[in-house]
């Protein structure tokens, strides 16, 4: 079966955590419940904040977007993992797995673009407070965030047009839950040197830079609360960058641990493990995070829940 895209099959065959069948009830039951659980957390975040006046500033509107780009991280991976597993199939189309790919980098990017304005947000509340509501004001809020969006869509796209060059023989498989990147330039056999050249420079760029600029912001704002003398102002910075640290080094930092531990190993299976602390472990805990250690999440979510309560 031939198309326009070189390749020669209609279909990826992806091989999934455990081919030990005993184990697919429990991944099922597993995952579904995890998925449920991020669904419900990032949605009722994003209502919180959408519905409560308190909320609408610069650091819960980038708060609102993480929860909703969490939220489509997830769901594009999760929901053909559970219809594989619950159809016992392993198949993806040709056509299914470069959408696939195509939304989890845009996603996964995002997630970096806004982990990093989020840290700016909180270095600029703490470092310059007087002059917050001038440098953080809506207009730019929306313009970093849309370009952070544009970015990635032309990056992601730039991704699958190089990828379509490729071929990939019959009954080609993926030792992965899902379709990654530099899964499928291992797969195929053709030239891969043009694409594995981009994925290290936009890795380098949006990887670095993301992580320079993170760093750089808690460098000022942990210099700004060693000059700080009152206590009740280190208990509010503490309290507006708290949960966004939490998140930081989940992210960053269980990914950056697993993945050391996969290239030690050079197994797929670390890598899986990696995708899972990514895609599934992270968004599922990112609204806990910031509902519990947050005062103000905390207190929208309760006023939302009661609402909702006393509604007929």
């Amino acid at each position: 079966m031939e198309s326009a895209n070189h390749t020669g099959i209609a279909e990826f065959v992806l091989l999934g955590l455990s081919d030990d069948s005993q184990w697919k009830p429990l991944f099922f039951g597993l995952f579904l419940c995890m998925y449920l659980v991020t669904l419900l957390g990032n949605l009722l975040i994003i209502l919180a904040v959408t519905s409560d006046s308190r909320l609408h500033s610069p650091t819960y509107f980038f708060l609102c977007n993480l929860s909703f780009v969490e939220l489509c991280l997830t769901s594009a991976t999760i929901p053909k993992m559970l219809v594989n597993i619950q159809a016992q199939r392993k198949d993806i189309s040709y056509r299914g797995c470069l959408t696939q790919v195509y939304f989890l980098i845009i996603f996964a990017g995002m997630d970096n673009f806004l982990l990093t304005l989020m840290a700016y947000d909180c270095f600029v509340a703490i470092c310059q407070p007087l002059n917050y509501t001038v440098i953080m004001n809506l207009r730019l809020c929306v313009l970093l965030v849309l370009l952070s969006w544009l970015i990635m869509f032309w990056v992601s796209l730039l991704h699958i047009l190089l990828l379509k060059r490729l071929t990939f023989s019959t009954g080609t498989t993926v030792p992965h839950f899902f379709c990654e990147l530099s899964q499928l330039l291992k797969a195929t056999s053709s030239n891969t040197l043009i694409n594995i050249i981009l994925l290290y420079v936009v890795t380098a760029l949006l990887g670095v830079f993301p992580v320079t600029g993170i760093l750089y912001s808690y460098s000022q704002i942990v210099s700004s609360l060693m000059r700080m003398s009152s206590s009740v102002g280190k208990s509010k910075a503490f309290s507006t960058c708290g949960s966004h640290l939490c998140v930081v080094s989940l992210f960053y930092g269980t990914g950056l641990g697993v993945h050391l531990s996969s290239a030690r190993t050079h197994s797929s299976q670390g890598n899986m493990i990696a995708s899972v602390m990514y895609t599934v472990v992270t968004p599922m805990l990112n609204p806990f995070i910031y509902s519990l250690r947050n005062k103000d999440v905390k207190g929208a979510l309760g006023r939302l829940l009661s609402r909702a309560a006393s509604c007929p």
